[in-house]
């Protein structure tokens, strides 16, 4: 994971500071792991975006960022993964869950088809809920740590590269004599 190219995505701690709309939140909004890119904070806040992400709630959002700062990992990266469910992508990956946690509960999958309306939540989600609930959880909890472990052991493999590579070159100096 390439830390720079997310450093210049999140803003830095002096930007942050400058936004007067955010002093309402105190000081804890400014503890320095809830904007630093380091192996937890990045490999944590991938934990806490993916898994709100399948959590079927209004403002997951809120959720990502109230997670991000009692878990205090990497707020604006666990907020954007939250965006993993969109607009294009929520229908099937709800699906997926409902599917999944349909055949967890052993109950027989019923012909839904999803549609974001108070019609169908009043309708339709009151008959598979059990198991929409439970593959959701399921599959949060399962993203989430495929992607704090991929991160995680990205982040390492990237750090050893880095330091085999400043070993051969001290090596390289060292039998070549300095530049």
């Amino acid at each position: 994971m390439p830390k720079e190219a997310l450093q210049k995505i999140v803003p830095s701690l002096a930007t942050i500071r400058k936004i007067k709309g955010l002093s309402f939140l105190g000081d804890w909004i400014y503890a320095s792991n809830l904007w630093h890119i380091n192996r937890y904070s990045a490999a944590m806040a991938f934990f806490v975006g993916l898994f709100v992400a399948f959590m079927p709630i209004p403002g997951q959002t809120i959720a990502a960022a109230v997670l991000a700062v009692l878990l205090r990992c990497n707020l604006p990266l666990s907020v954007g993964l939250v965006f993993v469910t969109n607009p294009i992508t929520i229908a099937p990956l709800f699906f997926m869950a409902y599917k999944i946690g349909a055949l967890i509960i052993d109950v027989p999958l019923q012909n839904v088809e999803f549609e974001l309306s108070v019609f169908w939540l009043s309708n339709s989600l009151a008959a598979i809920w059990k198991p929409f609930l439970m593959g959701c959880l399921i599959c949060g909890l399962f993203c989430g740590c495929v992607g704090y472990f991929v991160i995680s052991l990205l982040w390492r493999w990237r750090v050893a590269r880095l330091w085999k590579e400043r070993k051969r070159k001290r090596k390289a100096r060292i039998f070549n004599g300095p530049d």
